[in-house]
């Protein structure tokens, strides 16, 4: 995936209705190809985040081009990314008020001042601080709209203790966890020394890789439990998709290591049914 950042300047100044419709077009568009992100408009200038895949992004990016509409187009920053950072906003949206910003070090009187894709080239220094506020907005927007697993603040005291409680624990089986996965990748250290050193020397055979396929499967799960974890003590995330991804790789991860000839005809039946069920399910929240 690649983020795309851009300012542009137009000819006018755009209307709260104008705005809206610029704004439902965007996240038609951008939900049929699975973009993310945000636009903001102050003093006839756009500043906007398209996170996606690179052939997506490349294919918006052309249209707004050549959209008469855009002035000055200027490209502030194209970078890989690992993951979203506005991974629940189709296109986020925000008629800038500077004042809003006065507060937040490193941008201070930018929008008063200086914002415009002139004003973007000569203070990129301003786009880190700018998107970890909006990234920060998200994260309370989502954690307002969706469910929280362990909230912090509770109408019942007792309730509220034991949420913090049970937070702490988390927090300890995370730490456990990282120490099972650090074991774990010994393990496999372990397993691959063992089986280069037997005879014949230096030579794998297919069960050898079968079973260091095995070890490696139990560190790639130790680390995906290791996730699901801290879902709990996250409130920027919905657990539901995730969770599901979880279950499906890890069902999918141990079919590479089925030994086919020893299970039973049923076994491999129930897995494959599995693997199906959670690619639907999977389809489904990812659809929705």
């Amino acid at each position: 995936m690649i983020r795309l950042v851009y300012a542009s300047s137009t000819d006018k100044d755009w209307r709260a209705t104008d705005l809206l419709e610029l704004l439902k077009i965007c996240r038609t568009n951008n939900s049929a190809r699975n973009i993310t992100g945000i636009l903001l408009y102050s003093n006839k200038t756009f500043f906007q985040v398209l996170e996606g895949e690179e052939p997506d992004i490349n294919t918006v990016f052309s249209q707004i081009e050549k959209d008469p509409r855009h002035r000055d187009i200027t490209i502030l920053e194209k970078t890989n990314i690992a993951e979203r950072q506005f991974p629940y906003w189709s296109m986020g949206f925000e008629k800038v008020d500077p004042k809003e910003f006065a507060h937040i070090e490193g941008i201070n009187n930018f929008f008063e001042e200086d914002f415009s894709p002139h004003g973007f080239v000569h203070n990129k220094e301003i786009i880190k601080p700018l998107l970890k506020y909006f990234h920060t907005k998200l994260v309370k927007h989502v954690a307002r709209e969706t469910h929280e697993e362990l909230p912090m603040e509770h109408e019942d005291p007792f309730i509220q203790l034991l949420h913090r409680v049970i937070r702490l624990g988390v927090k300890l089986l995370a730490l456990l966890m990282v120490l099972v996965i650090i074991f774990s990748i010994f393990d496999v250290l372990y397993v691959i020394y063992e089986r280069m050193l037997s005879e014949p020397k230096l030579l794998l055979t297919i069960d050898d890789i079968l079973e260091t396929f095995g070890a490696f499967l139990v560190v790639l799960i130790a680390i995906e439990i290791f996730i699901n974890i801290t879902l709990y003590i996250r409130s920027d995330v919905i657990p539901v998709k995730l969770v599901v991804a979880t279950a499906l790789m890890a069902i999918s991860r141990k079919v590479i290591v089925f030994d086919f000839k020893a299970l039973p005809y049923q076994y491999v039946a129930a897995s494959s049914v599995v693997v199906l069920a959670l690619g639907i399910t999977y389809w489904l929240v990812q659809k929705k």
